[in-house]
């Protein structure tokens, strides 16, 4: 068993714990290998004190920004020029562990599958000696610069990114239940604020998990998986309410405009 405890008082100490002989576990359950061939494209940070809880763990929503960037400067780095904007559709987190402030990461990114108008991407966290910290396995839209419609990727895209992908379909399909009867269920406000707004007019992705971490303070536990699946992007004019709902192993969350569902997490145990 993974030891996750409350992440608000002194008891957090020991969310770092994990089950014995996990440095023999060198790729956990769930977690996709990477491909023989194609790109693979690695990078490095170090876990500031803007990206940590108060108990110095990683944030999950500074973890979403690490995958932001990786995935950008892979972008860069590899030359693709396609006039497109890549909105992501949905995410998955497995976590096996989260480092601590000051810690030293490695972070490793490839195209794990490809779809009619999207691609996925799965990035691995590392310790700097090689242990699995959490692998993202990402969907992300490609959506035209022109006129704002999703658009096959190009045959630039797939000389660069298809060999690491190597053939493999990737599904956009989103899997998370409706809360049940919307208007009776308890929620409450979720402020927006300017910051949330990325150059794309809509709140970034990583914003996110903020929500989660903000449910993560209340909880008493930490995820071994956590997904966000993104509905619809929330606009300045969007009055997001959140809705949440426990079960025995799992906490489901969905941010609201009205009756239309903006976005939902699930987290499981």
């Amino acid at each position: 068993m993974w030891h996750r405890e409350d992440s608000r008082g002194g008891q957090e100490k020991g969310w770092r714990r994990v089950r014995k002989n996990a440095a023999m576990d060198s790729t956990p359950p769930g977690f996709r290998t990477e491909s023989a061939a194609g790109r693979v494209y690695s990078t490095r940070r170090i876990v500031r004190s803007t990206d940590v809880t108060p108990s110095g763990r990683l944030r999950l929503d500074a973890l979403a920004r690490y995958l932001q960037i990786v995935a950008e400067d892979d972008v860069a780095d590899s030359g693709l020029a396609d006039p497109v904007v890549w909105l992501v559709r949905r995410c998955e987190l497995r976590i096996a562990m989260l480092p601590a402030m000051g810690e030293r990461i490695a972070l490793r990114t490839f195209c794990s599958g490809t779809g009619p108008r999207w691609a996925e991407r799965t990035t691995t966290m590392l310790s700097l000696d090689g242990q699995q910290l959490a692998r993202a396995t990402a969907v992300w839209a490609a959506i035209s610069r022109a006129d704002g419609r999703p658009v096959p990727p190009s045959a630039e895209f797939a000389a660069i990114y298809g060999p690491s992908a190597a053939g493999r379909i990737a599904t956009a399909r989103l899997s998370h239940p409706r809360p049940n009867s919307i208007s009776d269920t308890p929620s409450r406000h979720w402020p927006l604020r300017a910051v949330d707004f990325d150059t794309g007019g809509h709140v970034n992705n990583a914003v996110h998990w903020q929500v989660v971490e903000d449910e993560l303070a209340t909880v008493g536990w930490l995820p071994s998986v956590a997904e966000i699946e993104y509905q619809r992007a929330i606009m300045p004019d969007c009055v997001p309410r959140l809705v949440t709902h426990h079960d025995e192993d799992r906490t489901v969350l969905w941010l609201l405009d009205g009756e239309r569902v903006l976005a939902s997490a699930m987290l499981l145990k």
